[in-house]
């Protein structure tokens, strides 16, 4: 009882801040939010100067840094926070007032279990970035290379660690109290933010995944990795090859510079295809701030912190979804999504495939540098509750960075086109993914491997039905009924304190 009250208190409060930044006008607006939600956003901002645009950015800001984070989680669910939610939430940069050097310093002596004057020759005191989980300082090593230091925050992962436990009773309570909830998978939105946050406090996982996009990208030479330094890496720092290029964000330089900015755009485009249809692995923050241009009209990646992993069978129907809107084959696409399990049986393939033309067909005829797949995602997203369609965070977090991937080459190059882009790589994966040769080569590795099974399965099957005179298995546990509270008083303790946690479940629909 007692946690339920930290966390309604940790609630209250975030609420009264959301609401002081105009963040609950939609949620009081939306006619699926549950009718206690509405009441306690009306009471959080009683006597409060709500802005005319809500400021959802500001008002994560001003929450704390675990709050930053997970505004960013949010901006890639336009379907559970709303579109104008998702697209403010967006200006989250991660800017924190610098934590002072003499922390920092002894930071990395704790860390690295030495004093850095031993590693490093140099390590400016001012930070290049100052984010909420670590701050980023550039260094030269004793061997004189240039590198860049990203220390973890001082306290910052018990933070994070109260905030999120806050969140998953948020989150809970409000999938138990709307059945739209339940479908949007609140909570699951909260255990990959939670997973996600795992691996950023982690720099040793970020390092990894670095080394591991490094070598799925040594096909596209043009898209360049920043080289790991393990022996002045840990858990709570990261040393990394320093980029001495220019972010995409500032198109002046890149342009002042020379820069063919029409190839950098093909080149992001072609490198985020290899990463997430043929590897399936891919960095999931390709924002500008994130990118840099380099000599040659090479590019460059930083902060890996949130990636993404699609295994083969989801890349195939992923791969055959997009060649489907593409080419106009609204059937195809309406099938891999029964096939894929994405849309509940009971619906109507047809029905699906003449809603998904809906969303496709209007923008066939549109100038090529007026297609968007922003657009077309958006479209797609306002069909979902009609066939209830559950949630697919895998999926969402790669839309995410289609979006965020198509901003930053339509920027570069307005001409630019993903649909037009994608469409030849996409078409030779599915060549050769799912062509004759692959087909066959699939059946023979099935087959060896359920060859391989096959004295594990005996040993199972021996172990169950064992010879006469052998021990015989253990009896299957009983089942165990699980209890749950009646009606009366009890009932109504237990609904005041969900109601009461609605104010916090903001934080996830404030749409």
């Amino acid at each position: 009882m007692a946690a339920s009250i930290v966390h309604v208190w940790r609630l209250l409060k975030w609420g009264r801040i959301l609401a002081r930044h105009g963040a609950l006008r939609g949620i009081e607006r939306d006619p699926n939010t549950p009718a206690p939600v509405r009441r306690l956003a009306r009471i959080a901002r009683f006597g409060a100067r709500v802005p005319s645009a809500p400021r959802y950015a500001d008002a994560f800001q001003a929450i704390g840094p675990a709050a930053i984070k997970l505004g960013q989680t949010l901006a890639t669910r336009p379907d559970l926070v709303g579109e104008a939610a998702a697209a403010d939430l967006l200006r989250l940069q991660d800017q924190l007032p610098a934590v002072p050097f003499a922390t920092i310093h002894a930071a990395l002596t704790a860390s690295l279990g030495r004093d850095p004057a031993t590693m490093f020759a140099r390590i400016e005191e001012t930070p290049v970035g100052a984010a909420s989980i670590a701050q980023v300082h550039r260094a030269v090593t004793t061997d004189g290379r240039q590198v860049a230091v990203k220390v973890l925050r001082p306290g910052v992962e018990e933070d994070f660690a109260r905030a999120i436990d806050t969140y998953e009773w948020a989150a809970a309570h409000l999938e138990a109290m709307s059945p739209e909830a339940r479908r949007l998978r609140p909570r699951l939105t909260i255990e990959n933010f939670r997973r996600w946050t795992l691996r950023e406090l982690n720099f040793r996982r970020e390092a990894a995944s670095a080394s591991e996009l490094a070598e799925a990208m040594t096909a596209e030479p043009d898209f360049v990795v920043p080289a790991i330094d393990w022996q002045r890496s840990t858990a709570k720092v990261l040393t990394v090859e320093w980029v001495d290029g220019i972010k995409l964000s500032d198109r002046a330089a890149l342009v002042a510079a020379g820069y063919d900015l029409p190839r950098l755009a093909q080149t992001l485009v072609r490198a985020f295809l290899r990463q997430a249809i043929a590897e399936g692995f891919f960095h999931a923050d390709m924002h500008q701030g994130n990118l840099f241009a380099l000599p040659g009209d090479r590019l460059a990646a930083i902060d890996f912190g949130i990636m993404g992993r699609i295994d083969r069978r989801a890349r195939i129907w992923l791969a055959e979804i997009l060649y489907g809107l593409i080419t106009g084959n609204y059937r195809r696409v309406a099938e891999i999504h029964f096939e894929a399990g994405y849309v509940p049986a009971h619906h109507n393939v047809a029905e699906f495939a003449t809603a998904l033309r809906a969303v496709g067909e209007p923008m066939r005829g549109l100038p090529v540098k007026d297609m968007s797949i922003g657009m077309m995602l958006d479209g797609l997203f306002s069909i979902t509750r009609d066939f209830d369609m559950v949630t697919q965070p895998h999926l969402l977090l790669l839309q995410k960075t289609m979006v965020m991937v198509e901003g930053v080459a339509t920027s570069l190059d307005p001409e630019i086109n993903l649909w037009d882009s994608a469409a030849p790589f996409v078409r030779e994966w599915i060549r050769t993914e799912l062509g004759p040769e692959a087909a066959v080569a699939d059946r023979i590795i099935t087959d060896l491997r359920t060859l391989a099974g096959l004295p594990d399965l005996v040993r199972r099957i021996e172990a169950r039905y064992p010879a006469p005179g052998g021990e015989p298995p253990a009896p299957p546990l009983k089942e165990v009924e699980i209890i749950r509270l009646g009606g009366g008083w009890r009932y109504a303790a237990v609904a005041t304190v969900s109601a009461a946690a609605a104010v916090g479940a903001t934080l996830l629909l404030v749409h």
